[in-house]
């Protein structure tokens, strides 16, 4: 019989009784790769479900009740299972199963939550947020720049289930990179939970170094000959951006630096030194970061003192232009009172005496402005 044929009724069962009458049912079904990025064929939430023992993987077949149970009875192995956005009816029975908190399965199946790690009984439950980079031509004040994500893992003495939520993140390369390496696997699934980690970790440093060219490009415009007219919804849209990312990876160092430091019963000493590698990775992201904030608010405040220059240089442009139009202005308006005496007034060469005087002023007037930076 086929695991997958029987984990699409596995999930939406909430009694473990059930889960083996549906095995039974489920033995004609064909067998199918779970191991589709996004969903299972079998159109449930299921995208994985593989047993490994002393780190290599096992033939799936069989029902998933019977296969729980004799890794259990044997002491050794244990089962990886991967969800992709489950629903409280599919996750029901696999609650039971694992015995799983009601708390963490509410939370695993609804989301949205805060990174962290709980331990409920033998089960540990962490949420992890996941970053991706999203691509684009141009940095506009409507450009999506980070895309998040959430990854809650069970782990368990002989069991780890996967929850993902999101449009990427997808575990499968992980999970041949770990199987590739059964050395590492064969510690357990505190091996999957680090692998995890660190998985998540280095997306983090990887969006940074992209978020940073992007930074780069702002801060190029900013400081530019035409650096005043750059749009500040740019910058303001990189750091709502960067409050994103910040949101996923600050709260994260509380739960790694308990998996690296704190005993933990399903997580051994010897894969602690390997979380607290990942302890450093997240630090240097978390400063990253940090440090993207404060250039930020710099690069903010540098192009807010180019517009307020900008806008004295137009200021003295216009009072010097308003200068030197009020002198015309001045003595056609002293010439033209209509008064019957009134010296040159019928003068010959009264008319072009007064164009003069008022060119050789407009001239000098422009002459100072200029020599001045005000023109």
């Amino acid at each position: 019989m086929s695991m997958a044929g029987n984990l699409r009724k596995v999930t939406g069962l909430g009694r473990v009784g059930g889960l083996r009458r549906v095995a039974r049912l489920a033995r004609r079904r064909p067998k199918v790769d779970l191991s589709h990025p996004a969903r299972s064929p079998l159109g449930s939430s299921v995208v994985n479900c593989v047993t490994y023992q002393d780190g290599v993987r096992v033939p799936g077949d069989g029902d998933l009740v019977d296969i729980v149970e004799r890794v259990r009875k044997s002491g050794d192995g244990f089962v990886w299972l991967g969800l992709h956005e489950p629903t409280d009816r599919e996750f029901a029975g696999l609650a039971e199963l694992f015995d799983l908190h009601p708390l963490a399965v509410e939370d695993a199946v609804e989301a949205h939550q805060r990174p962290k790690l709980e331990r409920y009984g033998e089960t540990l439950f962490a949420v992890f947020k996941t970053v991706c980079y999203v691509e684009h031509e141009q940095l506009t004040a409507t450009s999506e720049v980070v895309d998040t994500g959430e990854i809650m893992v069970f782990v368990g003495q002989d069991f780890v289930v996967t929850v993902r939520h999101g449009r990427h993140g997808s575990l499968g390369p992980l999970r041949e990179e770990l199987e590739s390496d059964p050395q590492q696997l064969a510690k357990g699934p505190a091996a999957v939970l680090h692998a995890i980690a660190d998985h998540v970790v280095d997306d983090y440093l990887t969006v940074t170094d992209s978020v940073q060219a992007d930074i780069d490009q702002v801060e190029t415009d900013v400081f530019a000959e035409n650096g005043a007219r750059v749009d500040p919804g740019r910058i303001y849209q990189m750091k709502r951006e960067l409050l994103e990312l910040k949101r996923a990876v600050a709260p994260l160092g509380r739960p790694i630096e308990d998996l690296a430091t704190k005993p933990i019963r399903v997580v051994a000493p010897e894969i602690q030194a390997y979380f607290r590698d990942v302890f450093d990775h997240l630090m240097r992201a978390k400063e990253q970061i940090a440090a993207f904030d404060e250039l930020l608010n710099s690069i903010l405040q540098a192009h807010l003192a180019q517009v307020t220059v900008a806008q004295n240089e137009d200021m003295r442009k216009i009072t010097a232009w308003a200068a030197v139009i009020a002198v015309p202005t001045m003595v056609c308006g002293v010439y033209g009172m209509n008064f019957d005496h009134m010296p040159e007034l019928h003068w010959r060469f009264g008319y072009p005496l007064v164009i003069g005087v008022i060119s050789v002023a407009c001239l000098a007037l422009y002459r100072g402005f200029r020599r001045n930076g005000w023109l």
